[in-house]
């Protein structure tokens, strides 16, 4: 707290130093859907969706198309929050469990514990997925003041219900207590009102971060795997397939949320001091994978795994703070540089943060358009599946992969991404570009469509050479071949080598996998159908 208290009155100070007016910190606002493809998106180049507000915003900003998250869901989550490869906090295999007893581990410090120390006001609607074990691993025990949403990975958008290894239970919360009061809410909606209420109710001389974690547009429950509400799958009746038809759905209502939010920060006068970053926390679940209807064209692979589709992620960082925006970004970003980018932009002096932390601040060149630091990422090390990706420059290794290879292909139709069906009008109309409007930062709409042009990956033909990693390693220039057709590791050994050698380097320094049995006092039927913080109570 102390440290935190030196770095305001440093920043404080110097600005009355320099004859200049103390700002405030900036409102920082985090959007994080969850399962989203790279073509399910109008800015990535798709006419099939209409998400006029995500898209208003993205153009308006920096479209970060060399954006890098983790394979799946719990180790996405636990970057964003610690700043750390999952490698390194035992988060690298699969997704938490309901019934696991364990989360998060209690000895890393969040991103909302650092910004609280800023005089930061921090709040979640929506997912969690890092531990409910006990309370201490909930979001009011790690940084946040206020939680409406869900503990566990997934849920049905109008019941509230998971449906994990055979068990179920209902999971919506008010803070500790159980949302009875919420059941047949379409759960993207109660994000939305609450979203709007918490920018409602803030202290305007504080600074904000508001954390919104979609359950959309991941799969629901086995009796109803992609919920939506019935207009607006009708009202999408150009999509002919019925699954993609209510994946669709579902991603144009989070669309709407997001106009919903955008004109609730206007209506109190926080846009001109805001920050606001979309992701994904994951490549999209496509051709049925997870029941789901993403789509990923023209990139390869799918969620949980390391081809570019499981793990570029589509996301793009919009705020008045940045000079230079309009533009897309082949900057190289990992989910794991937000926190000190985030805290960066908060006033934080990051070199107080802690040393064994691998992200990076990149706020200095989102700003001004520079190249990042970043060199190397490493995608994942899972030795219990016997997968690892890293790229190093425009280099990319895979060695091993899941599930046998099964979904190491491409996976189309890339749907419709004819420009002149593409809904301009559809933009302008937007909640979102009413209100960024009268800041005037919208492009023209021949700028609107020069970008979703830069956005879009066109890799032509889609033939790819033999590469089964599950053999040998295979080598990619994805800067050339971001959809990974040509296996480059017989004609550049020393570079091969060079990557394997980092890959075994960055494994010297993992932790075990802190995967968990899991415990039978979990099931929800010993908490009144409820998914419970079991740990904290006795076996009923």
């Amino acid at each position: 707290m102390l440290v935190a208290f030196l770095v305001i009155v440093t920043i404080w100070t110097t600005s009355l130093a320099t004859g200049q007016s103390p700002k405030s910190p900036p409102h920082i606002i985090f959007i994080l859907a969850d399962d989203l493809g790279w073509n399910d998106v109008g800015f990535h180049g798709s006419a099939q969706i209409p998400t006029p507000n995500l898209d208003a915003l993205a153009y308006s900003g920096v479209i970060l198309n060399r954006y890098y998250v983790t394979p799946i869901c719990t180790p996405s989550r636990s970057a964003l929050m610690t700043g750390k490869y999952p490698i390194h906090t035992g988060m690298q295999h699969a997704v938490l469990y309901g019934m696991e007893p364990r989360g998060l581990p209690l000895t890393e410090k969040l991103l909302p514990e650092y910004l609280k120390e800023l005089g930061y006001r921090n709040h979640i609607v929506g997912k969690w997925h890092l531990g409910h074990y006990t309370l201490d691993y909930t979001p009011l025990r790690r940084g946040f003041e206020s939680h409406i949403g869900f503990w566990t990975g997934h849920h049905h958008m109008f019941d509230h219900s998971a449906v994990e290894t055979e068990t179920w239970g209902l999971d919506m919360r008010r803070g500790y207590d159980v949302a009875y009061d919420l059941h047949g809410q379409y759960t993207t909606h109660v994000i939305r009102d609450e979203a709007a209420q918490v920018i409602a109710k803030h202290n305007v001389s504080e600074p904000l971060f508001l954390y919104v974690a979609h359950a959309a547009v991941h799969s629901a429950n086995p009796y109803d795997l992609l919920p939506a509400p019935d207009a607006t799958v009708d009202r999408l009746s150009n999509v002919t397939n019925f699954q993609r038809r209510k994946f669709a759905a579902m991603m144009s209502e989070l669309d709407e949320s997001v106009g919903v939010l955008v004109n609730a920060l206007d209506n109190r006068g926080l846009l001109s001091n805001s920050i606001i970053v979309f992701s994904t926390d994951n490549g999209g679940p496509a051709e049925g994978f997870n029941n789901n209807a993403a789509s990923n064209w023209p990139l390869r692979g799918v969620k949980n795994t390391l081809w570019e589709g499981g793990v570029r992620g589509t996301g793009f960082i919009w705020s008045p703070l940045i000079e230079n925006n309009q533009r897309v970004s082949n900057q190289v970003l990992h989910i794991s540089d937000w926190l000190p980018t985030l805290l960066d932009a908060a006033g934080f002096d990051v070199n107080l943060l802690p040393k064994n932390l691998d992200g990076m601040s990149v706020w200095d060149q989102l700003v001004n358009g520079n190249e990042t630091n970043r060199e190397e990422i490493l995608h994942n090390i899972d030795d219990i599946w016997g997968s690892a990706a890293i790229t190093v420059k425009n280099w990319k290794l895979l060695k091993g992969t899941n599930y046998k290879g099964q979904w190491d292909s491409w996976y189309g139709p890339p749907g419709d991404r004819d420009p002149s069906v593409y809904n301009l009008t559809a933009i302008h109309s937007c909640p979102t570009a009413i209100a960024l409007s009268k800041m005037k930062i919208l492009p023209l709409d021949s700028e609107i469509l020069e970008l979703r042009t830069q956005a879009s990956i066109n890799c032509g033909n889609i033939v790819g050479n033999h590469c089964n990693p599950l053999e040998e390693p295979c080598l990619f220039d994805v800067e050339k071949d971001p959809c990974e057709m040509e296996n480059l590791a017989d004609q550049f050994p020393e570079v091969l080598a060079m990557m394997l050698d980092r890959l075994e380097a960055y494994n010297e320094t993992a932790v075990p996998p802190g995967n968990m049995a899991l415990d039978l006092k979990g099931d929800p039927k010993f908490w009144g159908y409820t998914w419970h913080n079991f740990g904290d109570d006795a076996w009923k």
